[in-house]
């Protein structure tokens, strides 16, 4: 099964004329951000391609309690050690296969939470009840969290702290492709360490550099963020080198509208058209293996948590450094500054 040949299930009521109902649907498909519509579509095909496999058909509207309750057992156990014959072992591999699923191993709890999130979305498009309210369910959901709990791997193998960002800056030449990439990394880890999704969406209106010649600041309107929605966003500051590189790579690539960041064309020319996420997140790749370093050392997600791990180090108060992230759970911004502050805490010292 291809990806297109399934779309998210919007809603339809038969109550609705056939004007509302496409109302409807314009009114989900322009207030659920992008990320979230790909989850969406990505998880309607797990959940259709392991039904297939297990019951012999598509999902049903509204789906049974014992699907739902199948779809849990077969994701809270490691099918490796599964018989062959085993009907979620066969599921799981066809789903590999199908490049849905990675291994035959327990997926995570997030993972499983998401899938299931997922599915009662549908439900509700669909002003359905979904079946996983149901006490047992809800009861077996929470056991399997429990059962299949391990440590939560990093986004980043490493963050990239002010060291290593200079050292990846060293190597962005004077040319477009440099001015460029020296803009996305400072912007990327200044502004607060940003998502690659919010710095391939950034759009020139987004950015006043009315401020930059007296004052020498960038001002950003991040449009939405994973954890903030179009109103309630708040600006955002560039000041010193990062406002600066982002300046002259506007200025110099003449990037008037339209995407901030783009493509760079093989004579050495902005393209119209966006930068996507995963050219962040090859820029990444390619500036850490210039700079001598291994590839796999970060991510993308290295700008966001190298961002909050320097605050950390140089003793900025985690309120002042989640105002730029925009972190909304202190407990998640705290796990960076634990990381620095455990090295210094005087009871490490007492066998020395």
């Amino acid at each position: 099964m291809k990806r297109q040949d399934v779309s998210v299930p919007w809603g339809r009521s038969p109550a609705l004329c056939e004007a509302d109902q496409t109302a409807l649907i314009d009114l989900y498909v322009r207030g659920t951000p992008e990320n979230t519509l790909r989850a969406y579509e990505r998880d309607l095909l797990y959940i259709t391609r392991w039904r297939e496999v297990v019951f012999g058909a598509g999902p049903d509207w509204p789906e049974r309690e014992e699907v739902a309750l199948r779809f849990i057992l077969d994701h809270s156990r490691d099918l490796g050690a599964a018989d062959p014959a085993d009907t979620a072992r066969i599921a799981a591999e066809t789903l590999i296969d199908a490049g849905l699923r990675k291994s035959l191993a327990c997926p995570a709890p997030a993972t499983l939470d998401r899938r299931i999130a997922s599915w009662r979305a549908f439900h509700r498009m669909k002003n359905l009840p979904s079946p996983f309210e149901a006490p047992m369910l809800r009861q077996a959901r929470s056991k399997a969290r429990r059962a299949a709990a391990r440590p939560r791997a990093p986004k980043s193998a490493r963050p990239i702290v002010r060291e290593t960002l200079e050292q990846m800056l060293e190597t962005c030449g004077p040319d477009l492709r440099g001015l460029r990439d020296r803009a996305i990394l400072m912007l990327g880890w200044a502004s607060g360490g940003r998502r690659r999704s919010e710095l391939s969406g950034l759009q020139r209106a987004d950015l006043s550099l009315e401020a930059f010649e007296a004052k020498g600041l960038v001002w950003i309107h991040l449009l939405q963020t994973k954890t903030t929605r179009p109103d309630a966003t708040p600006r955002l500051v560039l000041k010193g080198r990062a406002a600066s590189a982002v300046a002259v790579w506007i200025d110099t690539a003449e990037i008037s509208d339209g995407p901030l960041f783009r493509p760079i064309s093989k004579s050495g020319r902005p393209l119209p058209r966006r930068l996507s996420p995963d050219g962040i997140y090859q820029i990444v790749k390619r500036r850490l293996k210039l700079a001598g370093l291994p590839e796999d050392q970060a991510s993308p997600h290295g700008l966001r948590s190298g961002f909050l791990t320097q605050a950390a180090l140089d003793g900025a108060p985690i309120q002042a450094a989640m105002r730029l992230s925009l972190h909304r759970s202190m407990a998640q911004a705290q796990r960076y500054y634990d990381d620095v502050d455990i090295t210094e805490n005087p009871a490490a010292d007492l066998l020395e």
